[in-house]
């Protein structure tokens, strides 16, 4: 009672017959696997890792043939992997689990590099300390914990030319921004890959050959990758946890995505507005997410938009 119903979603998406598909990606000399892990969100109903092949479909599971990279045009791919490399490449951070920056205000003893005292705390060590020495001045320093993000990549189109570039910039990004966080990334279609799992190491080059490797599909399911994000995000609970969603936002399939937004902590939301998109949801998305709607025209508008979602 008083649960204030959503407003029915412009674009009818289509009804799907079974629940999608979840995927995880792997590689092995060179080779990339696809190996389904279970339907629908929540536990997958195989382990991970469990071997569960996608070339055979007598367990009932789908198959997922691999695209052949082999096939994309060069230059597309070395634009990509130089955008993503030089974006990686981020000034490293402060401590080992927490970091300095926009954060809340802790206090703790001096470390040669701190300008902000504490005086309230600093007089109580010092009143019991007849030589002080320079530890004993308390200083207030911003600390970031470890945080959780997720990033979602559609990838229901072609992953092409600039589209491709900007999926590039956003991993490269946060792969520099949140190399002392926990990261994870989900490739999107109706179905979802799951192609880094949240908290492991990883290269962007390698994450955008996996990209590639994806066929590109018709329908975009935008509630799934939210829901199997929910699920990644469970094994790393930390207080700041979000989801980035990189996406055009054409809902076709699947149930509504802003229930699924509004189950998480936290969605902002780039909307790729390098072909057809859905601006209106894209908001909803994001509001219902409590979290940042920024449009993205290229690759060169991810940095900044990054910057803006995680200043707060």
């Amino acid at each position: 009672p008083g649960e204030r119903r959503a407003r029915p979603l412009a674009r009818k998406p289509k009804a799907l017959s079974q629940e999608p598909a979840v995927f995880e990606v792997s590689s092995t000399s060179g080779d990339i696997a696809f190996t389904f892990i279970g339907r629908g969100a929540g536990a997958p109903q195989s382990p991970i890792g469990s071997g569960a092949s996608t070339t055979t479909n007598e367990d009932g599971s789908p198959e997922i043939p691999p695209h052949d990279a082999d096939s994309v045009d060069e230059s597309i791919r070395a634009r990509a992997q130089l955008i993503a490399s030089r974006l990686a490449l981020r000034r490293p951070t402060v401590g080992i689990g927490t970091h300095r920056g926009s954060g809340h205000l802790h206090s703790t003893r001096y470390r040669d590099n701190s300008d902000e005292i504490d005086l309230d705390r600093t007089l109580e060590v010092l009143s019991e300390v007849p030589l002080p020495e320079d530890d004993d001045i308390i200083v207030r320093e911003r600390i970031i914990r470890k945080r959780s993000i997720i990033l979602a990549v559609d990838v229901s189109g072609s992953m092409r030319g600039e589209r491709f570039h900007t999926a590039a910039a956003t991993v490269g990004a946060l792969a520099g921004e949140l190399r002392h966080d926990y990261l994870g990334v989900i490739a999107f279609w109706s179905d979802a890959a799951v192609l880094v799992r949240l908290g492991d190491t990883f290269k962007p080059t390698q994450v955008l050959d996996h990209l590639l490797r994806i066929p590109a599909q018709g329908l975009t399911n935008v509630s799934f990758p939210l829901e199997v994000a929910a699920a990644e995000l469970a094994r790393r609970a930390v207080p700041d946890s979000r989801v980035v969603l990189l996406s055009d936002c054409v809902h076709n399939a699947g149930r509504d995505p802003r229930g699924a937004a509004a189950r998480l902590p936290r969605v902002d939301v780039m909307l790729d507005a390098s072909g057809e998109k859905d601006e209106k949801l894209g908001r909803e998305i994001a509001a219902a997410g409590r979290g940042r709607f920024l449009v993205i025209k290229g690759f060169r508008d991810v940095a900044p938009a990054l910057t803006a979602f995680f200043e707060r």
